[in-house]
């Protein structure tokens, strides 16, 4: 499958904005996606992720309360809306595809090539 994200920009502290990631080609009837991201010199982290339900979610700890994902079955479609953003939340943004919710970066099967956040202080 591939995946490809959008809505990557530069936005203020405390600032608001949404990303989008599409999926194309043959995916897994029922598959996760999730969202991860990375800063210059740190590892990757995981943001968020969705069951193909929709009823299972997880947030990183870092995000909690702030971000949420959601998905649109219909347009192969995940979003991540993030809000009350932070300079912390700096970091190129991946988007990923899963057989079922996970942390775990090295479960995920396939992935976007990442879209810039960058978080002005």
């Amino acid at each position: 499958v591939q995946l490809q994200a959008f809505g990557g920009g530069l936005v203020q502290a405390g600032g608001s904005l949404t990303l989008s990631c599409v999926a194309s080609g043959r995916t897994r009837r029922r598959y996760a996606m999730g969202w991860f991201r990375q800063a210059p010199g740190k590892e990757r982290e995981f943001v968020a992720a969705i069951s193909w339900s929709g009823y299972y979610i997880s947030y990183g700890d870092s995000v909690k309360d702030r971000f949420i994902i959601s998905r649109d079955d219909s347009y192969r479609t995940v979003y991540l809306q993030m809000k009350s953003l932070k300079p912390e939340d700096t970091a190129v943004y991946f988007c990923a595809v899963a057989g079922e919710v996970t942390r775990k970066a090295d479960e995920y099967d396939d992935w976007g090539q990442g879209t810039q956040v960058t978080v002005s202080s």
